[in-house]
């Protein structure tokens, strides 16, 4: 090997290219790939540590499967062969079933790798096996996903960022790409001729970069957005004869925004009158994009915000034309043929697929009577779920038999009665798809992988064998899948050529789902009045409703992604640790006054599902009464044994089952 090309599949916006060349002692070195067009020769400063790091060390990794003989949390293990590991989980997943059926094995996984065939193939294990599946959006952004389903007909048809070459306006609206996307924030939003307005009760760099920021108290977000709309409507932006002719409901919110001024919505979000008029005028400049972060629908009326600022460009007809559209995620590959419900081997489930949300699963694991073995592959959920503290004492039933698949030595690991080891991305070939762009990349195998670990798709196809399974989907091989992905794509590439490439468009053009103005909603209209909504709790329409004020002496804590940490991907990696310093917690210079503590003073935060001793950071870029703590350390290595989730009791935002953890409250004093 001189040079190859790759992509990132982290949980991103951004999919950046890679280029790998030779190293020393058999290490490679990863750098950005110059010619793509998101990362333009640059990784980001936490994937370009870790990829050169801790995911090359191999004394960090798990290199061969592994059988618990201590107590559960202890991470006492010993090697065992591929063989034995299969063998003693296919007959304990058995056990399971005979006994109480195969709705008793439970599986949780979600976005450790986004690449295809590791993060979908798997499914068609537990789809034939017939297990409960966590469902894995409910931890992250499920509401907004049923929000803007049942508003636009489906909420994965985002704008192509190229069409931002004719728009006059960016709206990011409770999105920090210069964390979570940060090609897209220095080259997309950093390169853009119009104006950028970020709404974000957090002062993000991407806020301080904009030309407008407006900073609404959490919680406020649909009064906010009501206020634009009222003052669009003022300008003259409202589009009548798209209403007339695509929209279903407007007529039962126009009064309610009739009564929404921009002083009103200052006296309701913090945001001065001022710059909610600044803000309309700018959308209503010209065509305009407004991109939803996924963060802002992570509280309890996060539902309904989707909804309320989905009116403005449902009001003001900004979308299906050039520059104009909205986005909450992209996945344009799905539409353009990519067949992923066949990849993740649906017509394999028999009857009706078994869910169950994640924010219940610490209680879910605790009743002996409904679960008996659990598997986890792709996630590490102490460290990343709520109800941390309840969910680890769940973890330690010696009668629920565990499984994790896994890179690394994780938290989760720990309580796992059998190991088995994946290998990285860097180890095998896989496609890559954006879900902002619309890119498919190769990710190709660039080095053998550590010890005795397997891709997550070569790990079940062993299993599904053990198990006595001989469905022919369940031993497909990668060359078969990623080749059928692209045969669906028809972009007349095979696996080879686009490896040589790196990456392709999947258009050569800007791709706008919505160019014929048909929703797929039961009106084939925009539905701002939404029976399917009501069905589940909501009101018909959105309101302009804000969050109850918050109970004295206690503080709204948001938990947002971090610069060196991608969810809790990285957070093992001793560079970014040391970097990156110690866990802080943000508080607003005033409250920090009112409460005696100085800069760097440790404070303890507490509520009813746990607490944590921070050092404190002063500092104001959130509102008084918000305290900002990044996500994504992992548990064992922080000093107190738990992260910022130890503090995240579980609520659901307004649609049941979706985590509403923006909305978490906190008492906040000096630690003793």
């Amino acid at each position: 090997m001189t040079e190859l090309r790759t992509n990132c599949p982290r949980d991103c916006y951004d999919n950046c290219g890679i280029v790998v060349r030779p190293g020393k002692n058999g290490r490679v070195i990863v750098r950005g790939d110059p010619e793509h067009p998101i990362n333009r020769g640059t990784l980001c400063t936490k994937c370009a540590t870790a990829y050169n790091g801790v995911w090359q060390d191999p004394r960090e990794r798990l290199s061969t499967p592994l059988r618990r003989v201590g107590p559960k949390g202890e991470g006492a293990f010993e090697a065992i062969s591929w063989d034995t590991a299969l063998s003693e989980v296919a007959a304990r997943t058995q056990q399971v079933i005979d006994e109480r059926g195969p709705q008793a094995v439970v599986h949780t996984h979600y976005s450790g790798t986004l690449s295809m065939l590791a993060f979908m193939f798997p499914m068609r294990f537990f789809n034939r096996l017939g297990a409960t599946e966590v469902e894995p959006d409910s931890i992250c952004n499920l509401a907004g996903h049923i929000a803007w389903s049942a508003m636009f007909g489906i909420s994965v048809a985002g704008f192509d960022p190229r069409t931002a070459a004719d728009s006059s306006c960016i709206v990011v609206w409770g999105a920090n790409p210069s964390h979570s996307g940060p090609h897209m924030d220095e080259h997309w939003l950093g390169d853009f001729d119009g104006a950028v307005v970020v709404v974000d009760p957090i002062r993000t760099d991407t806020a301080v970069r904009a030309d407008l920021h407006l900073q609404p108290f959490p919680g406020t977000d649909a009064a906010l957005a009501f206020s634009m709309a009222h003052e669009l409507r003022a300008l003259g932006a409202f589009d009548d004869e798209f209403i007339a002719a695509h929209v279903h409901g407007a007529p039962d919110v126009l009064p309610t925004i009739e009564a929404c001024s921009p002083s009103w919505g200052e006296a309701q979000a913090g945001v001065p009158a001022e710059q909610i008029r600044r803000a309309a005028e700018l959308y209503a400049s010209g065509p305009a994009l407004l991109w939803a972060g996924q963060g802002l629908q992570r509280q309890p009326t996060g539902a309904n915000v989707m909804r309320a600022i989905g009116l403005l460009p449902a009001l003001t007809g900004n979308i299906g034309k050039p520059g104009a559209g909205i986005c909450y995620l992209n996945v344009a590959a799905a539409l353009l043929g990519a067949d992923f419900d066949e990849l993740a081997g649906a017509s394999l489930v028999d009857g009706e697929a078994r869910q169950m949300n994640h924010i219940g699963l610490a209680g879910a694991l605790e009743d002996p009577d409904r679960f008996g073995a659990m598997f986890s592959w792709n996630t590490n959920p102490l460290a990343s779920a709520a109800e941390q503290l309840r969910l680890r004492e769940a973890f330690r039933r010696e009668d629920l038999f565990t499984v994790v698949v896994d890179c690394f030595p994780t938290d989760t690991v720990d309580y796992a009665d059998i190991v088995l080891p994946a290998a990285s991305f860097l180890e095998f070939d896989d496609l890559t798809f954006s879900y902002m762009n619309p890119i498919v990349g190769a990710q190709r195998k660039v080095r053998e992988p550590v010890g005795d670990s397997l891709p997550n798709q070569e790990i079940f196809r062993r299993l599904a064998a053990a198990m006595g399974y001989d469905e022919p989907e369940l031993h497909e091989s990668d060359e078969v899948l990623i080749e059928r992905l692209l045969d669906g794509l028809d972009l007349g590439l095979s696996f080879e050529e686009l490896a040589e490439r790196g990456h392709v468009y999947l258009t050569e053009e800007p791709f706008d789902y919505f160019a014929d103005r048909r929703f797929r909603t039961p009106s084939g209209r925009i539905e701002i009045a939404s029976a399917s909504l009501t069905e589940v709790g909501l009101d018909p329409v959105p309101t302009p409703a804000t969050d109850p004020a918050q109970p004295e002496g206690l503080f709204r804590l948001l938990t947002p992604a971090s610069r060196w940490r991608l969810n809790d991907s990285h957070a093992n990696d001793r560079t970014i640790g040391r970097r990156s310093g110690p866990a802080t917690v943000t508080v607003h210079p005033a409250d920090a006054a009112d409460l005696g503590i100085t800069d760097g003073d440790l404070v303890q935060l507490r509520n009813g599902a746990g607490e944590i001793t921070l050092a404190t950071a002063i500092g104001d870029i959130a509102p008084r009464g918000v305290l900002v703590a990044y996500k994504g350390r992992w548990p064992k290595l922080e000093p107190g044994g738990c992260n910022v989730n130890a503090l995240h009791e579980g609520n659901s935002a307004d649609i049941e089952g979706c985590s509403a953890v923006h909305g978490t409250l906190v008492s906040l004093e000096p630690a003793r």
